[in-house]
């Protein structure tokens, strides 16, 4: 079982997971992240590129922070991908994709 990023959950003493995963995803760019992985591997630049030039201090924070999670890992080619977990969680949030296109319509 991954372990959670942090151990801190904001604005929550329970530390239930879903308190812990929202926190997580309403982290600065964790989102974006996971979502500029959801196709294929990228490199560190590739993803601040992917990212619109995001910070390299917090890009690395949360690329931590999402490995520590069990969402992403570090390939053997140096570039960072989705686990299976990771890939579980995109399909969670492609509904809300969805919506989100509708929506802005």
């Amino acid at each position: 079982m991954a372990k959670q990023a942090s151990g801190k959950v904001r604005g929550s003493r329970t530390g239930r997971p879903i308190m812990a995963l929202l926190d997580l995803l309403g982290r600065r760019w964790a989102l974006r992240i996971l979502w500029e992985l959801r196709d294929a591997p990228l490199t560190s630049r590739a993803l601040r590129t992917a990212c619109d030039e995001a910070s390299p201090t917090v890009l690395q924070a949360r690329l931590t922070e999402l490995r520590e999670a069990g969402f992403v890992e570090l390939g053997d080619g140096g570039g960072y991908g989705l686990t299976a977990l990771g890939r579980e969680l995109g399909e969670m949030v492609m509904p809300l994709h969805r919506f989100a296109e509708r929506w802005k319509r």
